[in-house]
């Protein structure tokens, strides 16, 4: 859930919850698909609380968690007209993958899968 629209220099926030899975089991990822382009990568938070960006992001994003209402939030300050995308969190299941505890994006890109839940659709104006 979030706003539908963010004016430019402002920052997004979006919020993603959870249900079927502990947030303790799994990791969320954040990605967001430009009309026209594919999917992106933004980061993720791991079962374990740690965080991972995406490096052009870095000095702008914020993913958080509230492990007890099984919401994910992601914050995206200084929105920029090429933020204007469809954006998604993406829960991830497969443990076993964390035997790589230092993912670059390529490798947290690969073990994007279904299910999507769509949030919200966010044009800076």
């Amino acid at each position: 859930s979030g706003p539908g629209l963010v004016q430019p220099s402002q920052t997004l926030s979006l919020t993603c919850t959870v249900s079927g899975f502990s947030l303790t089991d799994v990791n969320v990822y954040w990605v967001h698909q430009p009309t026209g382009k594919s999917l992106e990568w933004m980061g993720g938070i791991w079962y374990n609380g740690n965080t991972y960006y995406n490096s052009a992001l870095n000095s702008r994003i914020t993913i958080s968690r509230d492990t007890y209402k099984s919401q994910v939030f992601l914050k995206l300050n200084n929105l920029q007209s090429e933020d204007t995308a469809m954006y998604y969190c993406v829960i991830d299941t497969v443990r076993e993958l964390l035997a790589f505890p230092n993912h670059s994006q390529e490798k947290a890109s690969a073990v994007l899968h279904d299910p999507f839940v769509p949030s919200k659709s966010v044009t800076p104006g």
